[in-house]
């Protein structure tokens, strides 16, 4: 049964909201967890992707700051770091405001690897978009929206 046939079934009986849930939950997780297996490449793993993320929109953070955002233990973000620092994707510098403390940034081989993980996501992505009609793709256009607005609330 294709999206706009699911649509129309589930118009004539009211959707509950916990039954929506779960599913939008469902939907979510697996197309997260697809994106992180199939598009990460062999130059990243998925978590120093995400350590990548979080630095290239945030700015510099400690070690503790990074293990904090992605609940993660202390000496599992100390393997991440040194992993990305090998490879030259991040430098480490003492913190301008308390030089005790060490901070990670993100350097311009890091931002290049993480444009290049954002670009194999998007199109393994487009690639399957591109294999919907156009009324699933609407439809799915409009959900994308819906999500973004109750995300920001």
């Amino acid at each position: 049964m294709s999206t706009t046939e699911t649509a129309n079934r589930e118009a004539s009986n009211p959707i509950e909201p916990d039954n929506l849930a779960i599913d939008l939950r469902t939907a979510v997780m697996r197309t997260s967890r697809r994106l992180r297996v199939e598009a990460t490449g062999d130059v990243i793993t998925p978590g120093q992707y995400t350590v990548l993320a979080q630095l290239h929109g945030n700015g510099p953070r400690t070690l503790r700051e990074l293990a904090e955002r992605e609940h993660v233990q202390a000496p599992s973000m100390t393997r991440i770091v040194n992993a990305l620092a090998d490879q030259g994707f991040v430098g480490r510098s003492a913190r301008p405001d308390d030089g005790r403390q060490v901070q990670v940034d993100i350097t311009p081989a890091g931002r290049a690897v993480l444009e290049q993980a954002r670009n194999q996501r998007t199109a393994w992505l487009a690639q399957r978009v591109a294999g919907l009609s156009d009324a699933d793709r609407l439809v799915l256009s409009r959900a994308a929206h819906i999500m973004q607005e109750m995300a920001g609330k």
